[in-house]
């Protein structure tokens, strides 16, 4: 556990994905701890949460998530089994969790359909719904006291006051938590560095999802931030700066999805141009496909190509 801020500490939750952990914050809370974002429920993540907080895992007043991918909702329920705390998600995400862990069974179908939709091989179609069925396994025990997490309304978490700001695009309902009066933001997976968060569109997710994201980079962009601590990678020190490179780096991608339909018409056929399904586990070719697809749509949505809804979906450049 470190201490990145006066009474901010940050846990480094090992992963077993090519993405090797996530970072996990721990704020001071008057008479106890509000724990941002949680990690995968597995063994060796338990043992870092003993280690880091022991006999004050009890003391944790509130499990806030950033949203509610597995890698931040994961072991939400079972540090609330030791704490009683309650659990904290934007509405968004909560809707997110009960469809994507709770109630998984009809989010095995969509994504199947979905996969499918993009022209990807049965045998991939496997791989994919695999892959979710066993990244769910490590979101048990699911919390069972989950409480909305309004974006605009104060939180006060020991002596700071924090803005909840609503930053859709990697997760539909995620939210950041600003402190005006030091210049710091917890920035979930919004803004990371060195490495671009995730933007897919998947089954159940809301339209345009990268058009979303770039709009909500803008928004951001000129927020006095002096210090942005992420879900993963580096703490970021020139906030303008790093989302003015990703902005950068999503115009290059949408000029290198473009190209690439001069290869293939699906999005299956597209994915396999812009990465190299070779190197990739079935964890990351699921996330190419959704990455390729939130491109592809926003370049039907500018014009610059078209798309035959058919039972696969095809991808033209318009002349």
């Amino acid at each position: 556990m470190q201490l990145v801020a006066p009474g901010i500490y940050q846990l480094r939750i090992p992963l077993p994905f090519a993405l090797d952990h996530v970072y996990c914050y721990a704020l001071e809370d008057n008479d106890g701890w509000t724990l941002i974002d949680t990690g995968l429920n597995r063994p060796e993540a338990q043992d870092i949460w003993r280690a880091a907080l022991g006999d004050d895992l009890a003391r944790v007043r509130r499990i806030i998530l950033t949203h509610a991918h597995p890698d931040h909702y994961g072991m939400a329920g079972w540090l609330q089994a030791i704490s009683g705390a309650p659990v904290y998600l934007s509405p968004r995400e909560m809707k997110f969790a009960q469809a994507a862990w709770v109630n998984a069974d009809e989010k095995y179908e969509r994504l199947r359909e979905h996969t499918a939709r993009m022209g990807a091989p049965d045998t991939v179609i496997a791989q994919v719904i695999d892959g979710l069925h066993s990244t769910r396994l490590l979101t048990y025990p699911h919390p069972e006291l989950v409480e909305p997490l309004i974006p605009g309304v104060p939180l006060t978490i020991g002596a700071r006051s924090f803005r909840l700001i609503y930053a859709p695009g990697h997760a539909d309902g995620q939210v950041l938590l600003y402190c005006e009066a030091e210049r710091l933001i917890l920035s979930g997976d919004h803004v990371l560095m060195p490495i671009t968060p995730n933007i897919g569109l998947w089954a159940e997710s809301d339209p345009y999802p990268l058009g979303r994201y770039l709009l909500s980079l803008k928004r951001l962009r000129d927020l006095p931030v002096e210090l942005a601590l992420p879900g993963h990678k580096r703490t970021i020190t020139d906030w303008s700066g790093r989302i003015d490179q990703l902005i950068a780096h999503h115009d290059q991608r949408l000029m290198q999805t473009k190209a690439a339909l001069a290869s293939g018409d699906t999005a299956f056929e597209v994915a396999g141009v812009l990465f190299d399904f070779t190197r990739l586990s079935a964890h990351e070719v699921r996330f190419a496909l959704m990455e390729t697809l939130a491109h592809l749509e926003v370049l039907v949505v500018r014009g610059a190509i078209s798309l035959s809804d058919d039972a696969v979906w095809r991808f033209h450049v318009v002349d």
